[in-house]
This record gives C-alpha cells, sequence and structure tokens, in this order.
C-alpha cells in the first residue's frame, strides 16, 4: 500500500498554511461553492493565496482548488476564508432551478404516494 504524497508531508506543514487554526471563519464555505478572485495578487501574500487568486480568474469549486493545491478541503476552506474576510476574493453559492421554482403542494404529493403504494 502506498501513502498519499499528502502523508509524507506531515501535519507541521498544515498546521503553518493555517496558522494553527483547524477550521475557518466563513461556514458558508461548501464542496460546491464558486470562488473567484476580486484582484491581482500582492508582494508578501502567503504563495497558497497567490496560487488560489491565479486559479479563481475563472470561478472555481472548493473541491476543484483544494484539488488542484493537493490539500485536504479543511485546510483549502481555511486559506478561503481568508481571502474572502480581506475582500480579495468572493464565494458564491451555486442555486439549482429547483430552489428557485415552487415546489408542488404537500398535500399533492402525499396522494401521489398514496396512490404509488396502491398500485
Amino acid at each position: 500500500m502506498t501513502r498519499r504524497h499528502l502523508d509524507s508531508e506531515g501535519p507541521d506543514r498544515l498546521y503553518t498554511l493555517t496558522r494553527g487554526r483547524s477550521s475557518s471563519k466563513d461556514t458558508n464555505l461548501d464542496l460546491v461553492t464558486l470562488i473567484v478572485t476580486n484582484g491581482e495578487p500582492e508582494p508578501g501574500m502567503q504563495s497558497e493565496h497567490v496560487r488560489i487568486m491565479r486559479m479563481c480568474r475563472a470561478p472555481a469549486a472548493v473541491v476543484e482548488i483544494s484539488a488542484e493545491l493537493g490539500l485536504p478541503v479543511g485546510v483549502t476552506k481555511i486559506l478561503l476564508s481568508d481571502l474572502v474576510a480581506g475582500g480579495r476574493v468572493t464565494a458564491r453559492n451555486p442555486t439549482s432551478a429547483r430552489a428557485n421554482a415552487h415546489l408542488p403542494d404537500a398535500a399533492i404529493l402525499k396522494k401521489v404516494l398514496v396512490g404509488l403504494k396502491n398500485l
């Protein structure tokens, strides 16, 4: 069994990247949240932040960013929450057509369910 690249790095690097934090401040970030850069990276920024900003010139999902960086999703969310808090990136949660559409009345759905059970 081979160990993943991340396993060989040890926890020290991840601890350093997140400055010791184990969770992000922004709880609205999920795997499919789209991230878009608001500007260009500035000198002196953390290298991972620069990579994220360059990667997100076009919208990218949190899970895509995590995979590209080769970091766990939790660590990526912490890095992203730093950028969101600083106004360097914008996070947009995608909405589905169903969420915006009117759903049928619950009573109708119950009648359909009863009808299907009677078949």
